[in-house]
């Protein structure tokens, strides 16, 4: 297997397919930044940022041509799929000069459930042995990602560039959407409002309210669990009031246990109780209405039927000769 991964291979020249809709992402929202220029709070940073992201992209391309592996070619993709921890926050930058649209979505959720599921979720069941499986699911997101990756890079290498490109694709789907669509999610809007105005059904707007203010409040749970704590610090140091509807984390859950099923059932078996788990988690730590999640879970199905459709008809090649 090692000899086999670093074993020099005739490859073909130019960009793989998750660089070529990398690229497309970056030249779309680089126009969006020069349109919103003036009320952008630092558009030249994110303009270098984006030249800088292209000219890796070239210069990865190039390396790779003076030793063309599989490894190299997982590195190649890989470095694309990390760049989703900078392109998410991103989407902040751009929603945050619009009008928030969290009061629509909450008085939705009102109407359709009487009330508020987040918050009969998590304040019913604040016990440890609720709150820690929940919060185990949540932080099980990244490594599912990357579990399915590698076993697809490891077992079904000739899928494995379709599989990162439907990945990455369908986050661009959903970070467009989000850019457009600013509704920030319970944990950010609820403690905006105060608790008071959502036991009474109340849901003011709030307008541009989380272009100047993004407090994120402790979520609900058991607070001195090892996974409460996980989550806990990773949303402090990296969650952003946006991407609240559809949930991605249900989305693009939902995505990889297609992949997974498809790839082998016994990934599929091993990785369903935490699927199960995410799914609620986004829910329970009152970072998605339940609407949130419903959507991001039937999103998923069309996404991934578009994306591979997509890839099938305008992105596959073989990636080596």
């Amino acid at each position: 297997m090692a000899l086999d991964l670093f074993k020099r291979v005739e490859t073909r020249k130019g960009l793989f397919a998750v660089e070529k809709i990398t690229l497309i992402y970056n030249l779309l929202t680089s126009i969006l930044i020069l349109f919103l220029f003036q009320e952008m709070d630092h558009p030249v940073q994110m303009l270098a940022d984006r030249a800088m992201i292209a000219g890796m992209t070239f210069l990865l391309m190039y390396l790779y041509r003076l030793a063309p592996c599989k490894f190299s070619a997982f590195v190649r993709i890989t470095i694309q799929m990390s760049l989703l921890s900078y392109w998410y926050p991103d989407t902040f930058e751009f929603n945050r000069i619009f009008p928030n649209l969290d009061h629509i979505f909450a008085a939705a959720e009102q109407w359709i459930f009487g009330g508020q599921p987040a918050v009969w979720f998590s304040w019913h069941f604040p016990q440890i042995w609720v709150s820690e499986p929940f919060n185990m699911g949540y932080f099980f997101y990244y490594p599912m990602i990357l579990l399915v990756v590698v076993w697809y890079f490891l077992y079904r290498f000739e899928l494995f560039e379709k599989v990162s490109f439907v990945i990455v694709t369908a986050f661009f789907i959903y970070y467009l959407f989000y850019i457009f669509v600013p509704v920030a999610g319970p944990q950010f809007y609820f403690p905006a409002i105060g608790y008071d105005n959502v036991a009474q059904g109340v849901f003011p707007a709030i307008g541009d309210y989380f272009n100047h203010n993004q407090e994120l409040l402790p979520g609900p749970g058991y607070e001195h669990g090892f996974f409460y704590n996980l989550v806990e610090s990773s949303q402090q140091v990296g969650e952003r009031p946006t991407a609240a509807f559809p949930s991605s984390h249900v989305g693009m859950s939902t995505i990889l246990m297609i992949m997974a099923w498809r790839g082998s059932r016994r990934l599929f078996a091993w990785l369903f109780p935490f699927y199960l788990l995410l799914c609620g988690a986004t829910v329970y730590i009152q970072a998605h209405y339940l609407i949130d999640a419903i959507v991001g879970f039937f999103s998923a199905i069309a996404l991934y039927v578009a994306v591979t459709w997509m890839f099938k008809r305008w992105f596959a090649q073989p990636m080596f000769r």
